[in-house]
């Protein structure tokens, strides 16, 4: 996943996710700025606020193979807004209602070692890799 981006203009550019407003994101430069904080992170979470289940297997699926991950865990449909939480370390995946008003998805990057990444970054386009 290697891309021409420094660590910094990647996280510059997820960064505007973080505000209350929508930003209308650069599909290919915002999946490129992805790839880049995650290559530079030891460990990643996703989570993933939806409308339905449908929508949420649909985002989940798309970045989970986007990154190189496969999802191996099947989930019980649940009704209304959903939050899937994914760990592609440990492949634990879980679903549950969800009644807040966001919807999008987060990454949660990690380093194992002091001073590295740790941030999250979100709330990214569901359909961002669709």
């Amino acid at each position: 996943m290697t891309n021409a981006l420094t660590l910094q203009q990647a996280h510059d550019l997820l960064v505007i996710f973080e505000t209350e407003s929508e930003p209308t994101p650069n599909l290919p430069e915002t999946q490129a700025a992805l790839c880049r904080v995650i290559d530079a992170s030891d460990d990643q979470i996703l989570g993933i606020l939806a409308s339905t289940f449908t929508q949420g297997i649909s985002a989940l699926n798309d970045y989970a193979k986007a990154l190189g991950h496969s999802i191996s865990q099947p989930l019980e449909p649940v009704e209304g807004p959903i939050y899937i939480k994914f760990n592609p370390q440990t492949n634990l995946c879980y679903c549950e209602s969800y009644t807040g008003e966001h919807r999008g998805v987060l990454v949660s990057c990690q380093s194992a070692v002091e001073g590295g990444l740790n941030h999250m970054y979100g709330h990214l386009p569901l359909d961002l890799w669709a």
